[in-house]
């Protein structure tokens, strides 16, 4: 597939690869979304949507309209919102490895989530702000510890390692004490969208449209932070106001993705990466192409969680873990390969 896109740009030029990569990335969520609509214990055609949803007492609209398409716009945002969130963490660090789920982000944003769904669940509207803070609190802590004149990839890397080891310790305990609170908390520890209602819907999409525009908005200064802090300071832009806004906003990304779908890893890893290799480094276009793909990339991957052992669903978190790792490990074999040969 990546060979066939390459000879589209040289056979007719930049443009107009641009164009064919977004419009089938958007044929790949329209899929998606269709597809998963479709899915599940009770199979549905088109035809059967459609008349469904010009019947709101039948049982079928019941099923399409109270749980598949909350769940499906639930997991195009998880997906959108963990895509940016990596791309942002990429570029800020300059290291294909950084993600949320591994550089220990959305660590913090599950630790401060776990403690008001187990000790405040009455304040339950209050776990996205929560979650927010978490993330940015590791986010600092995580750059306080790698901090050493200057950010060292490596550094960053294992600090984030070390700094998500210790909130996942602090989790586990709270789960112990609070072992007759857990229902629900499990899941969230994998990452899944099972029963994801209206409800989730409409906490995370302001966080999560308010998320996304920053960071469209924000791509121009990211493309200048990316060429080091003397070029940037040189071209006029304030390298660590920059740095902490985006810092913000990838943190608000991550908890408003984590307070809905738990601690799901990898798509913030892979979806941008794979972007990067088609599309290029310029996050003008990396962040709208991330925002497809993540989208697309969940909502096919919940899917697959719903029917691969039908009637029980695998959380998507497990699927995203099956393909997510082979690629990490894939990531860091080549990372260090060329470290090596430089």
């Amino acid at each position: 597939m990546f060979c066939g896109l390459k000879n589209i740009e040289k056979k007719y030029g930049r443009l107009t690869f641009r164009i064919v990569v977004f419009v089938l990335l958007a044929v790949f969520v329209l899929a998606s979304f269709l597809f998963s609509l479709r899915s599940g214990s009770l199979k549905l055609d088109f035809s059967e949507i459609i008349n469904a949803l010009l019947e709101p007492q039948s049982v079928n609209y019941r099923i399409i309209w109270l749980i598949r398409l909350p769940r499906n716009l639930a997991a195009a945002l998880v997906g959108t919102s963990l895509a940016l969130a990596g791309a942002i963490l990429q570029g800020i660090m300059r290291n294909p490895l950084a993600s949320p789920g591994i550089i220990g982000v959305s660590s913090g944003a599950g630790l401060a989530a776990v403690i008001v769904m187990l000790l405040a669940p009455q304040y339950y509207y209050l776990l996205v702000p929560a979650a927010f803070l978490g993330a940015v609190g590791a986010s600092l802590l995580i750059f306080a510890l790698a901090w050493d004149r200057g950010l060292n990839p490596l550094r960053l890397i294992l600090s984030g390692v070390a700094v998500s080891s210790i909130f996942g310790a602090f989790i586990s305990a709270l789960m112990i004490f609070y072992s007759d609170r857990l229902h629900g908390v499990v899941e969230f520890m994998v990452g899944g969208l099972n029963a994801r209602s209206w409800k989730h819907v409409n906490i995370l999409w302001p966080y999560a449209t308010g998320g996304i525009i920053a960071s469209l908005f924000m791509s121009r200064s990211l493309n200048i932070l990316v060429l080091g802090d003397d070029a940037a300071i040189g071209l006029g832009l304030r390298v660590e106001r920059t740095r902490i806004i985006f810092i913000a906003i990838s943190s608000l990304l991550a908890a408003a993705a984590v307070s809905v779908a738990g601690l799901l890893g990898f798509v913030g890893l892979v979806a941008p990466h794979m972007m990067r290799m088609i599309i290029g480094s310029d996050h003008r276009l990396l962040f709208p192409a991330s925002a497809l793909f993540g989208a697309g990339l969940l909502m096919s991957c919940d899917t697959v969680g719903r029917i691969v052992m039908d009637p029980v669903q695998l959380p998507v978190g497990i699927i995203m873990a099956i393909l997510g790792a082979p690629f990490f490990l894939y990531l860091l074999r080549t990372k260090m390969r060329n470290a090596t040969k430089s």
